[in-house]
């Protein structure tokens, strides 16, 4: 184990400072300045490499996380790597992006602030791209079977990896621009700057993966037609479709879907020129939803000089500390200040939006909310207490109800279930053979950590289907919604 005596000799938690608000919000870089690894091996040592380390199953993937604990302690950062690359294809981007179920889970938790188990892990990938460590991994035979993957976010990325590591023939199909999905299209800058996603898109396409941006499967290609050129498909298109908000004005100029805000910036940050932006420059901002993309959109919006910043949510507002109801090791629903949040702007909870307001040449120009109070089980704006605020762009960021079905639906006859996903068998595949569904397109809106999860199951899945057997890990089921103690 890491210092035996570590969890006694620090009980506090550390992290990275994160840049001066004002310094940041001058830029698109990433928040935090760079760790100490002093400071980093006093937090590894703080793992007690329990008997039952409780983090390997708060981890969809099953990260190793007492024995890369245990290297970064004794300073072994190349060893380090190896473990963290033994259950996972990109800790360069979960370190940046998942929420850390790992931490929620950490036995030290019981009484302790958790080790900063996500911290770890990113210093330990950084290092390892410094040092020349992270080198592309070609098969050692070619199968000559092929598969298409159909999107590439983290899920399509993992099982395309995983697929042409054991030596078929991989094509990556994604209808923008540019590789990448929602870590290219969706995670601001500020949040996972894509200097790394380039680094890792490099190593895949010299491990023999490759690329064709800008073909949209169902218009560009049938999904018919690629079926009959691939041996195999993985379906891991996402769930996009965003949930929207039925009220009156929701139709007028200045409200839109988060992501078609996010995107745009993403374009303009990698140096293309977007006609009619939409910017917050010098605007009142409203942002309705209170979760991770409402705070991307509250960041981007201070990086643009809005006028104002306003962020609502209908639900109440979580404690500060956990709930009896969600106990050690379950995650709880904590109050968060991420680094969006701390950049200024107002949130309020229990707050139901009642109607968009327009201005006299027909834009949007308040919101009318009023509070929530529960009726029945049900949150319903309380009458008698409406009042408006300012409001000259409104972004819905109120999550995503699946994955985009016409042209599955029509061209495949897929079957979808009652929370609008992509049916698939316990082998992640449809009622189509050969056809298979990995990460949110067949789970619904979930995190990064259960997307490259699934994408390295369901590699396993079509490994085994062209070739009656793999040696691919499969950590986790398509029936699994979390583990049972997280």
């Amino acid at each position: 184990m890491a210092d035996p005596k570590g969890f006694l000799k620090t009980t506090d938690r550390e992290l990275p400072a994160r840049r001066p608000v004002s310094v940041r919000l001058m830029d698109w870089k990433e928040v935090y300045e760079a760790g100490d690894s002093a400071v980093l091996k006093r937090q590894a040592g703080r793992c007690m490499d329990c008997g039952v380390p409780f983090c390997h199953q708060g981890c969809p993937l099953g990260n190793l996380i007492p024995e890369w604990n245990d290297l970064t302690w004794r300073g072994e950062g190349h060893a380090a790597i190896e473990r963290l690359h033994a259950t996972n294809n990109f800790p360069e981007f979960t370190g940046r992006l998942c929420p850390a179920p790992c931490e929620s889970s950490c036995v030290l938790g019981i009484n302790q602030p958790a080790v900063t188990i996500k911290q770890v892990e990113v210093s330990i990938i950084d290092q390892a791209f410094a040092n020349g460590w992270v080198q592309p991994q070609p098969p050692g035979r070619i199968t000559g079977k092929t598969v298409a993957v159909v999107g590439s976010g983290p899920a399509g990325l993992a099982a395309a990896q995983q697929l042409t590591r054991a030596g078929h023939t991989v094509a990556v199909f994604e209808r923008d621009d540019r590789i990448g999905g929602l870590l290219r299209y969706g995670i601001p800058d500020f949040k996972m700057e894509k200097k790394h996603l380039e680094a890792r898109l490099a190593q895949m396409t010299a491990e023999g993966t490759r690329f064709r941006a800008g073909v949209n499967i169902g218009v560009d290609i049938t999904w018919d037609d690629l079926r009959t050129r691939y041996d195999a498909v993985v379906v891991a298109t996402g769930a996009m479709v965003p949930r929207d908000i039925p009220i009156p004005g929701r139709d007028l100029p200045g409200v839109h879907f988060a992501m078609e805000y996010l995107v745009q910036q993403n374009k303009v940050g990698a140096g293309d020129t977007v006609s009619s932006q939409i910017t917050a420059e010098g605007k009142h901002v409203v942002v309705l939803g209170g979760g991770d993309t409402g705070a991307d959109c509250i960041g981007t919006a201070h990086r643009q000089m809005a006028a104002s910043v306003t962020n609502l949510a209908i639900g109440k507002q979580p404690g500060t500390t956990r709930p009896d109801h969600q106990p050690w090791p379950m995650a709880p629903t904590l109050f968060e200040v991420s680094s969006a949040h701390e950049e200024g702007g107002t949130r309020e909870y229990l707050a139901s939006t009642v109607e968009f307001l327009a201005n006299e040449v027909g834009e949007v120009r308040a919101i009318r909310v009023a509070e929530t109070e529960f009726v029945n089980g049900r949150r319903v704006p309380k009458a008698g207490s409406e009042r408006e605020i300012p409001a000259d762009l409104v972004l819905l960021a109120l999550g995503f109800t699946g994955p985009e079905s016409d042209e599955l639906s029509e061209q495949l006859q897929l079957p979808f279930d009652d929370r609008g996903n992509v049916e698939r068998d316990g082998d992640y595949q449809t009622s189509r053979e050969g056809i298979f569904v990995a990460g949110d397109a067949g789970r619904g809106q979930s995190l990064i950590v259960w997307a490259i999860a699934e994408g390295r199951a369901a590699a396993a899945a079509v490994d085994r289907f062209l070739e009656g057997e793999t040696e691919l890990p499969s950590p986790v089921k398509p029936t699994d919604r979390a583990f049972a103690l997280s």
